[in-house]
């Protein structure tokens, strides 16, 4: 069918109408003309491919990586865009989620910080081992995988890697430290990140370590094959900034880090607040933030669940920084956060969506909601990293 697309929507995907009905259009842009065939009908709503573009947008381009330009990946939904619109969109969409999502009339919403570097940015990937042992990613269908041979936005460091990996799983997590030389594989059936002593001595020999380090603004912090951390390090080093600056510590705080993961935002808390409370799920992550965060004397580390563990915390706060997993703040930790009373709180968020909802919620309990910060965590792909500020008087 023939489409005019109209904007760009949460998911990488450009909207058309059909009498009134949505089409959600991979590969598109607003203000393109296309012609597209429908890929799955959803009855009220559905997604299609755009197969022609016949009247293009400006900001329309030839995406780098050739695997993109074949339709055969689907980690980078935006490479046919030029950047600076990249951004322009991101800041667009995280506006529409809180209209939609929060109901929220108005939000200042900045502008979405630039990567220093669009390219070769990533420092951990999933490679997914094809039938014929290949180890590559997976294709827009969700269903095949495409071996690669070259990635544009990944570290050099972990394309090397995979050539010398033999896959024995499904998934095959790679991560490379800051410097490069700490080279960590894992490999899980599961889809989580498996223990690098999982797999066996000829899968593992690509690895240094079971660990890496990276460096952010002076502090090394451990990570382990089964932990998270920021993929983007120049873009992990402005999220600290923008933290510490919504919080604004005077040294006399008492300060929640809840979602802690291996101790990113702790480490620099801890040198502004009288003390720190971090509560963190993963067993991993906990052990490596005990490593990172040895040398502070103010701060408590909680192994579990926040709504399990945050009720268990006495006492008020005069600060709050979030951190969540994409599902974002399951209700009870909310309140919990909610009756911990504190008056900043600075939520980072990778996942606009689940932000704009938890908003609400917090505004709903008194908080003033006073600006949201997109960050360009993950250039050419559809994904938003946020951190959004509440106050409370």
């Amino acid at each position: 069918m023939q489409l005019d697309l109209i904007e760009m929507v949460y998911g990488g995907n450009a909207l058309a109408k059909v009498d009134g009905r949505p089409i959600f259009v991979t590969g598109g842009l607003p203000g393109e003309q296309v012609r597209a065939t429908i890929t799955q009908d959803r009855g009220r709503y559905a997604f299609a491919v755009v197969d022609e573009v016949l009247t293009p947008s400006p900001h329309r381009i030839t995406p780098r990586c050739p695997y993109v330009r074949a339709g055969t990946c689907g980690g980078c939904q935006w490479q046919h865009i030029d950047y600076d619109q990249q951004l322009l969109y991101k800041s667009e969409i995280v506006k529409a989620q809180f209209r939609r999502i929060g109901k929220f009339d108005e939000v200042l919403v900045h502008p979405t910080i630039a990567s220093p570097d669009p390219w070769f940015y990533r420092t951990h990937v999933t490679y997914h081992r094809s039938p014929e042992d290949e180890l590559g990613f997976i294709a827009p269908d969700d269903r095949t995988v495409t071996p690669i041979d070259e990635c544009p936005i990944i570290r050099p460091e972990l394309l090397a890697m995979r050539t010398a990996i033999t896959p024995t799983a499904r998934r095959v997590r790679c991560m490379v430290g800051t410097d490069g030389s700490e080279r960590v594989v894992s490999q899980s059936d599961d889809g989580s990140p498996a223990a690098a002593d999982q797999g066996d001595d000829e899968t593992i020999s690509a690895a240094a370590a079971d660990k890496v380090t990276f460096t952010i603004h002076g502090e090394t912090f451990r990570v382990s094959a089964g932990s998270f951390f920021q993929v983007n390090l120049a873009q992990a080093a402005r999220l600290v900034e923008l933290v510490m600056d919504q919080v604004d510590l005077s040294g006399r705080e008492l300060v929640l880090d809840l979602y802690s993961g291996v101790g990113l935002f702790t480490a620099f808390l801890a040198q502004g607040a009288k003390r720190v409370t971090a509560i963190e799920l993963a067993p991993s992550a906990v052990s490596d933030a005990r490593v990172n965060l040895a040398r502070f004397n103010n701060i408590d580390v909680y192994e579990g669940a926040t709504e399990a563990m945050l009720p268990r915390v006495k006492g008020k706060f005069d600060a709050a920084v979030i951190d969540p997993p994409r599902a974002g703040m399951h209700a009870k930790a909310i309140e919990a956060l909610i009756a911990r009373a504190p008056r900043r709180i600075a939520y980072v968020s990778c996942d606009p969506s689940t932000l704009a909802r938890d908003a609400r919620l917090l505004v709903n309990a008194g908080y003033t909601l006073t600006h949201v910060q997109p960050v360009d965590m993950f250039p050419h792909t559809y994904h938003i990293e946020c951190m959004a500020g509440f106050e409370k008087k």
